[in-house]
């Protein structure tokens, strides 16, 4: 797990491959302004009410503008995210709640988000607290 304030600023810049990352900037930074700058979308996510696989999987198709057709599974999920048109960066808030909600569930969600694939690269910045037994599963 990468707890620098500065990852995304590395991601931008092609240092370190684009992943899931923890955001140590501070709970009320905005990621997004960098990630404009740099000439990638920014889209924003926030989980703090969802507890459940299908509601998880529902927001995230939902933020990142995913085609009607999107069947909001796994598979679904990873070829989505292989057609992303442009580089994006998903600003992830309360991600806490559904890794504490449904682990497993979680566990599955990050690793298709910080799966290479081919496509635009897909930064994930998980932004606020969450469980420390995630840190495995962080880039």
């Amino acid at each position: 797990m990468t707890g620098r304030a500065d990852v995304l600023a590395d991601v931008l810049a092609g240092r370190v491959a684009a992943g899931v990352h923890r955001w140590a900037g501070g709970a009320d930074a905005d990621p997004c302004p960098a990630a404009r700058e740099a000439g990638w979308r920014c889209a924003t996510l926030d989980t703090a009410g969802v507890e459940d696989r299908a509601g998880l999987l529902a927001e995230l198709g939902a933020a990142l503008d995913f085609p009607a057709h999107y069947g909001r599974n796994l598979d679904a999920l990873h070829d989505c995210l292989r057609d992303l048109a442009e580089p994006t960066v998903l600003v992830w808030r309360g991600w806490g709640t559904p890794a504490l909600a449904e682990p497993r569930a979680f566990a599955g969600v990050v690793r298709v988000l910080g799966a290479d694939r081919p496509g635009a690269a897909l930064e994930v910045v998980l932004v606020g607290p969450g469980p420390a037994d995630a840190a495995p599963l962080l880039g």
